[in-house]
């Protein structure tokens, strides 16, 4: 089953911010049933019923998802992307966060900041909480919601010059696209995961290419911090990251799921 988060256009927004806080844009929940959308009332992660209402898929606009407490990223958790960029692979699971202030849906726009020279793309894997996760002792997947696709867009210069500090890097607004639904009955090992710019493709891999596994990865986790509903974890990226421009489309695909599209445009505070 798909979950989205969608927007009826019932009146337009007057800039970028606006569009992106969603004023005029009512945001309501629902079912991808191919190209349709099914509304839902209720919990989009709980106990849901549809209220009858359909639209064409091209009707409506698709935001994020879910709206997550906090993003748990890992790093390095594919051993060719930490060569690629000159790492050791990690012994135990590399985390650090990501703001919800990060987060856009699909189709928005990646906003390069001003202070940075070169950001990269990071086409992901990621996995939704479904249920409350704490030192869980029960089986993993009793508390995953689905997965969806995330682009850890990342300003690598500002990463190499704080050295082991990944926050500032990180946590840019429009930083991490989600979306563009979560899939609940999801074939990890069937899974491949694709990143193109501009049509060409810059990144491969499989969730079997992982250094650490969902299951080891969300125990990791959650003895360090609770696991909310709707919180998401990045599972890392393949190799291939590269750069982005203002200009460029860049889509994460996943099998099973979707594709994740966004466009990017000059930072919010640079003239155009």
């Amino acid at each position: 089953m798909k979950l989205c988060s969608f927007h009826l256009p019932l009146a337009p927004a007057k800039d970028d911010s606006a569009e992106k806080l969603g004023v005029g844009f009512p945001l309501s929940h629902g079912i991808l049933r191919g190209e349709t959308v099914h509304e839902i009332a209720g919990d989009l992660l709980g106990t849901r019923t549809e209220t009858g209402r359909v639209w064409p898929l091209s009707h409506v606009r698709l935001a994020s998802p879910v709206v997550p407490s906090k993003i748990v990223c890992i790093g390095r958790n594919y051993p060719e992307h930490a060569a690629e960029l000159g790492n050791a692979v990690p012994q135990e699971p590399l985390i650090f966060l990501k703001p919800p202030t990060s987060v856009i849906g699909p189709e928005e726009a990646i906003h390069l900041p001003s202070i940075s020279e070169h950001v990269d793309f990071e086409g992901e894997l990621a996995v939704v909480i479904g249920r409350r996760c704490f030192h869980p002792n029960e089986d993993i997947r009793a508390f995953i919601a689905g997965y969806t696709c995330l682009n850890d867009v990342t300003a690598r210069d500002l990463q190499k010059r704080d050295v082991a500090q990944f926050t500032r890097a990180k946590c840019f607004d429009t930083f991490c696209p989600i979306g563009p639904v979560i899939e609940t009955e999801f074939d990890l090992a069937a899974a491949r995961i694709e990143t193109r710019v501009n049509g060409q493709i810059r990144q491969q891999g499989h969730p079997a290419e992982m250094l650490f596994s969902v299951d080891v990865i969300i125990r990791w986790v959650t003895q360090v911090m609770t696991l909310i509903p709707g919180d998401v974890i990045a599972l890392g990226t393949p190799p291939g990251v590269g750069a982005l421009r203002a200009g460029d489309l860049v889509e994460v695909e996943v099998t099973g799921i979707g594709v994740l599209r966004n466009s990017v445009l000059p930072a919010l505070d640079t003239p155009v």
